[in-house]
């Protein structure tokens, strides 16, 4: 969940009263929020850099407020304020309007068949006579952060502009060049830089380097120009200094460039709804005009209400939607309502989002207490039951558990175990951010003997077993993959110590109550498996199916782990046996 910060006497006032902590705590519940701690930025410093780093920080008391991840109107003061006092009946929720500009055309934005590589799409807007304080300058910059850490998944689905329109001139031109052809002078940067010279610059940034990936490898960097050739941004990187906002600027150009039209639309309402009410003619938003490759034009924001309509009769539950920026009415017929979605809240996409709501404002200490109708007893799902089970008999023949990580790289499930990544069935990670971490494993053994390489130091023999899931592709399933759960074990001393993972193996059939013998039993016959020596591999049949396989471990494999004795090793699947 996304946590905004706001100044709680900042807070109060746009409120219209004061709150006492546990008040406010209390109407945050009642809202569906919740206040996750009381704070200011001289304990936050003093908490994380000590106490020395903390002088002459602000002592300004934070409130932070931890808010559901799908409710982007709540990221900022505005919207919070907004939604609060309409909550409390204090205010009607606004309706918000695009309108045409007074006295020109539109301001215009052309897309070129050249972004198609890299950022397709483009929405835009403009605030018209806006009027900043510092307050509320911090909370549009704010804003704008929270949105790209959140829905815009860390720019790459949206990247947000907002420009001082009285320093440029439309109409505007967003297309895409070789980086070495784009030269401007960056954000709160003293010259002029290509875009490479940026890449480059940019690395060593703390906050910026994050984004760099999204286009770096691109044969063309997308960017945005106004009428006289000025760099209004390279999105999703950096926007040009040139036409940056300040507490004087009265009118803000804000372009969103994006992969993924829909998420580029809710951004740009959430935009222009959250700051609207301090233009001039309150809730309303100017249009712009984006013309496509194709010639088609489109005009934007959308800010149309969408409406619901709910087969309830109750006048109450109209009421309680109203509470909730959800203006609804009750229907001629007496049995619907007819509930109008604001631009605000693209979280509503259902009828059962809105009954949701309708919940949360009637209160959820405000339902009785009652008895199931159902019979509702939990149990224990079967293949975890069998995982606990195991796992106390494992533990009790001598052998340590292990617990390691679900992913891991290429390397380890493939070339250290002898094999080749394509017989894996192993799914990737489509943007790992380390090596280490770049597939789901498909077994467990490679995760024991890192283990054990880790542990080279203690006492001979080192018992070790896991108990837990691989993913493995499968076409049938409908996200294309499965867990399968497999109990794994190694030993590793200065002799193989075959006999005592066949040994494993008799006693965990033991538990399972599987007798040694053909057809319903279990029993082993030799194998060829890159991963053991030759020779000295076995697979496990049970019930007349193949389970697993047994065996003392290649010398290569050995190698490749950084280990220098004999190792031998037991993997099974114990789904088969539920």
């Amino acid at each position: 969940m996304p946590t905004v910060s706001v100044k709680r006497d900042l807070l109060f006032h746009a409120l219209g009263r004061t709150y006492t902590d546990e008040e406010f705590d209390e109407l945050c519940f009642e809202f569906g929020l919740e206040l996750d701690e009381i704070t200011s930025e001289k304990d936050i410093i003093s908490r994380e850099q000590g106490d020395t780093k903390a002088e002459g920080a602000s002592d300004v008391i934070l409130y932070k407020i931890d808010v559901p991840a799908n409710r982007y109107d709540l990221l900022c003061l505005e919207g919070l304020v907004r939604g609060l006092q309409v909550f409390k009946q204090k205010m009607e929720a606004p309706r918000y309007r695009r309108v045409s500009p007074a006295s020109s055309e539109p301001q215009r934005l052309v897309i070129t068949e050249e972004t198609t590589a890299v950022r397709p799409h483009a929405v835009a807007a403009v605030l018209r006579n806006i009027t900043f304080t510092q307050e509320r300058y911090d909370s549009f910059i704010e804003l704008q952060e929270k949105l790209h850490q959140n829905v815009c998944r860390k720019r790459t689905l949206v990247a947000i502009g907002t420009h001082d329109l009285d320093t440029i001139s439309g109409p505007f031109t967003y297309t895409a060049k070789p980086p070495g052809d784009i030269r401007f002078k960056p954000l709160n940067q003293a010259k002029e830089y290509t875009a490479q010279e940026l890449m480059s610059l940019y690395k060593t940034d703390s906050h910026l380097r994050h984004y760099l990936h999204i286009i770096e490898d691109e044969a063309v960097y997308p960017v945005i120009y106004d009428s006289n050739g000025i760099v209004l941004s390279m999105p999703p990187i950096i926007n040009g200094d040139h036409s940056k906002i300040s507490l004087n600027t009265k009118n803000v150009f804000i372009e969103c460039t994006a992969t993924d039209l829909t998420k580029a639309k809710i951004v740009l309402d959430m935009m222009v709804t959250m700051f609207c009410e301090y233009c001039e003619e309150p809730f309303t938003v100017e249009e712009a005009e984006v013309v496509y490759p194709d010639g088609r034009t489109c005009q934007y924001p959308v800010l149309y209400p969408l409406t619901i309509t709910l087969h309830e009769s109750t006048e109450h539950i109209a009421q309680l939607l109203t509470k909730m920026c959800l203006r609804s009415e009750v229907m001629s017929d007496g049995e619907q309502i007819e509930v109008e979605i604001p631009p605000t809240r693209s979280d509503v996409i259902h009828a059962c989002d809105i009954m949701e709501d309708a919940a949360m404002a009637y209160g959820f200490n405000n339902i009785p207490r009652t008895t199931p109708r159902t019979y509702t007893i939990a149990n224990q799902l079967p293949l975890n039951k069998l995982s606990e089970l195991l796992r106390q008999d494992l533990a009790a023949a001598g052998f340590t558990e292990a617990l390691t990580f679900a992913l891991c790289s290429q390397e380890d499930i493939a070339d250290k175990l002898l094999k080749n990544i394509s017989e894996t069935r192993a799914c990737r990670i489509s943007n790992p951010k380390t090596a280490e971490f770049q597939v789901a494993r498909t077994t467990l053994l490679s995760g024991l003997l890192k283990t054990v390489a880790a542990n080279r130091k203690m006492p001979l023999p080192l018992r070790l077993f896991e108990i837990s899931d691989v993913v493995l592709k499968d076409e049938s399933k409908d996200v294309g993959a499965r867990n399968n759960r497999r109990l794994c074990a190694v030993y590793y001393n200065k002799s193989p110590g075959f006999e005592v993972i066949h040994g494993l193996m008799d006693r965990v059939m033991q538990l399972l109550e599987i007798k040694p013998g053909q057809g319903n039993g279990y029993h082993i016959q030799a194998a060829d498996d890159s991963t053991f020596f030759p020779g000295r591999c076995a697979e496990i049949f049970a019930c007349g199916k193949s389970i697993g396989r047994l065996g003392v471990l290649h010398p290569d494999v050995i190698n490749r782990f950084e280990l220098t004795m004999p190792c031998s090793a037991l993997d099974i699947d114990i789904e088969h046996f539920l």
